[in-house]
């Protein structure tokens, strides 16, 4: 049974960073694509980046803009996605999910890809 639990969120000014960590277990394989996604109480849940934790290429939502970046550590079994020049905007849930068994592909975003997911972590960004 895959679980994954995040941490890393909290309150920052406009202009700072966070760092969010997901860290996964349960995986029967090596090959998995994994995702961070994210979602306010007025929008659906949308994609922010995606990754393989078998390798292959990485994703990122448009809107993201080179502002964030998804990595992931093997031996930690631990996915991170760094946040930097936040933006109010940028204010969410944010949720880790997974894939497995599947390559990441530019079809990457669809929740509905997704079947496992952890519980979120809350990001909020002042102004």
């Amino acid at each position: 049974q895959v679980q994954l639990v995040e941490s890393g969120g909290g309150s920052v000014q406009a202009g700072g960073s966070l760092r969010l960590s997901c860290a996964y277990s349960g995986f029967k394989s090596n090959t998995n694509c994994m995702g961070w996604f994210r979602q306010t109480a007025d929008k659906e849940r949308e994609g922010v980046a995606a990754i393989g934790t078998g390798g292959g290429a990485i994703y990122y939502a448009t809107s993201i803009q080179g502002r964030f970046t998804i990595s992931h550590d093997n031996i930690k079994n631990t996915l991170f996605l760094q946040l930097s020049s936040l933006q109010p905007e940028d204010t969410a849930t944010y949720y880790c999910a997974a894939r497995p068994r599947y390559w990441c592909d530019y079809d990457w975003s669809p929740i509905s890809k997704y079947t496992d997911w952890g519980q979120g972590t809350q990001v909020t960004v002042s102004s």
